[in-house]
């Protein structure tokens, strides 16, 4: 309960009496003998008091109310201006919080307001405070490398200050900050050193972290070791588990890695839900690599119950590769479950999330098992076609076989030549078909009977005249070119309401050569 004295303080502070609020702000910063210790009401007051020109005041906002507390507490715009006040008058550590309100919310900041921050972080980094080394540093990463972004302020400012020679500044500044114990900064090495492929640095730095991430979740990896169920709660960021996972992935490229340690470190960053360590695990259950071939078969058998599960939760937070693992196992023998149907269901999904191998692997299969589904060469053709467009080679010169341009008849670019627009406008059908055989390769008997509203499957042409010409075989023509598809698009819009069979308007197969032959006699 306040006493007598602090009431009366109170009184005058809410009367509007400067000092009143200044000493309020401090009790409250400080906690009194009857007023409890709050740093919000103290903020309060003492912002009251600091509006009034009580320079205490905002001397001892940017002493005692740290940028967390302060976030919270107050606009940005209005806080600012009494941490840097603070920070002119010699309080270091207020520039910091200064350079953060700033930089934490750049839109509600002016260009100057930027320049002024990246400043008090620049001499703060000077004087070795590695937690302003680490942040201008982070402001680097972040706008001082894109030097075609004329309009970022804050990248112009870093300009302003930095001279060259920028990114060996921003690793120092990083590497000062690592040592000191900045973790952030920490994280921030050793994801560089993992990136330039130096493998010996990440290594050497990562074993004190990843013993901090084992003793800080030490339940869950008690219960991990005992191959339990875990309960225990998984605390880990996403930098934290990824650097486990980077680890494991470290400890795999050693002359006798021990698959059990591994598996723990995996496990553990797989709990915390990272879906390459859930992939990565699910391939060392199930002893392969990301190949296929059989691995550390010296360590018993695989566990396929929990390989699977492991692989599905990677498959269901977006690996590709996982379903391709997945497909792997269902389809060998070494598997007791083997199911060729489930596992060219995982393989098309591996195929649909862009996974070239897995594409070029399904256009096979279904190429193969063409016999087995009316539309399997379709399908293998489109999957070529995905595969190509990556790059791969194999799918290229499989798709060769169903180019335009390697079937092209000269029969039909011969009745191009003799087309005109009153032919068209009399004989719209068979204009079409001509000019349907010269931009796809089709023979007579192909241009004459294919059904067109039928024949367009998006990616290709699918020829199919067996059904009227039995000497004919059914055969695809990819379409390639926009152009291709431009024509196709007319001619379907064309043919969309027509009846293609002999009991159309374009009558039997001898009416229609005979309509060919009369219209041409130059290629009969």
């Amino acid at each position: 309960m306040a006493t007598r004295e602090e009431l009366a303080v109170i009184k005058a502070a809410r009367a509007g009496e400067s000092r009143a609020q200044l000493a309020l702000g401090s009790r409250y910063l400080y906690g009194g003998t009857g007023l409890p210790r709050s740093n919000g009401t103290a903020f309060y007051w003492l912002k009251r008091a600091a509006q009034q020109g009580v320079d205490d005041a905002w001397m001892m906002i940017g002493r005692n109310i740290s940028y967390e507390q302060v976030k919270d507490l107050s606009s940005p715009r209005e806080a600012a201006i009494w941490y840097e006040k603070a920070f002119d008058a010699g309080i270091t550590h207020a520039g910091l919080t200064f350079a953060r309100l700033v930089l934490d919310n750049t839109e509600q900041f002016d260009s100057n307001s930027h320049a002024r921050a990246i400043g008090a972080l620049s001499f703060l980094a000077s004087k070795d405070d590695h937690q302003a080394q680490w942040l201008l540093a982070q402001q680097m990463q972040m706008h001082g490398h894109d030097e075609d972004d004329d309009d970022d302020a804050i990248e112009k400012n870093l300009k302003s200050i930095l001279h060259d020679g920028a990114f060996k500044l921003e690793e120092r500044l990083i590497t000062e900050a690592a040592h000191a114990g900045i973790e952030q900064a920490q994280y921030a090495l050793l994801d560089k050193a993992w990136k330039k492929s130096d493998y010996a640095g990440f290594a050497r730095d990562a074993v004190v972290l990843v013993e901090k991430l084992f003793a800080r979740n030490s339940v869950a990896v008690a219960q991990i070791e005992k191959d339990a169920d875990v309960t225990s709660g998984i605390f880990l960021s996403s930098e934290e588990s990824t650097l486990l996972l980077r680890f494991a992935q470290w400890r795999l490229q050693a002359q006798k890695p021990d698959p059990i340690e591994i598996g723990h470190i995996l496990e553990l960053a797989a709990l915390a839900g990272n879906t390459e360590a859930q992939f990565e695990l699910g391939l060392l259950c199930a002893k392969i690599d990301r190949q296929g071939n059989r691995v550390f078969m010296e360590h018993g058998l695989a566990n396929f119950k929990k390989a699977l599960n492991w692989l599905t939760l990677a498959g269901d937070g977006g690996s590709a590769l996982a379903w391709h693992a997945l497909a792997r196992i269902y389809s060998r023998s070494i598997y007791s479950q083997r199911n060729l149907d489930v596992a060219l269901q995982y393989l098309e999904k591996a195929a649909d999330m862009g996974l070239v191998e897995a594409q070029y692997e399904f256009a096979q299969i279904s190429w193969r098992n063409r016999r087995d589904d009316k539309l399997n060469d379709v399908r293998a053709l489109y999957w070529w076609q995905k595969a190509a467009e990556k790059g791969n080679e194999n799918a290229k010169a499989a798709l060769e076989a169903f180019s335009a341009g390697s079937n092209l008849k000269t029969w039909a670019k011969d009745a191009m030549e003799h087309l005109n627009n009153k032919f068209r406008n009399a004989n719209p059908f068979l204009s079409a078909r001509v000019e349907l055989a010269a931009t796809f390769g089709l023979t007579k008997p192909e241009a004459l009977l294919i059904d067109v509203k039928n024949a367009d499957y998006g990616h290709c042409l699918v020829v199919d005249i067996c059904g009227y010409y039995a000497r004919s075989k059914r055969r695809l023509v990819a379409i390639e070119t926009e152009e291709q598809r431009t024509i196709l698009n007319r001619i379907g819009r064309l043919f969309s309401d027509v009846d293609c069979s002999f009991n159309g308007l374009e009558g039997n197969y001898r009416q229609r050569q005979y309509r060919l032959k009369t219209s041409f006699p130059e290629i009969a």
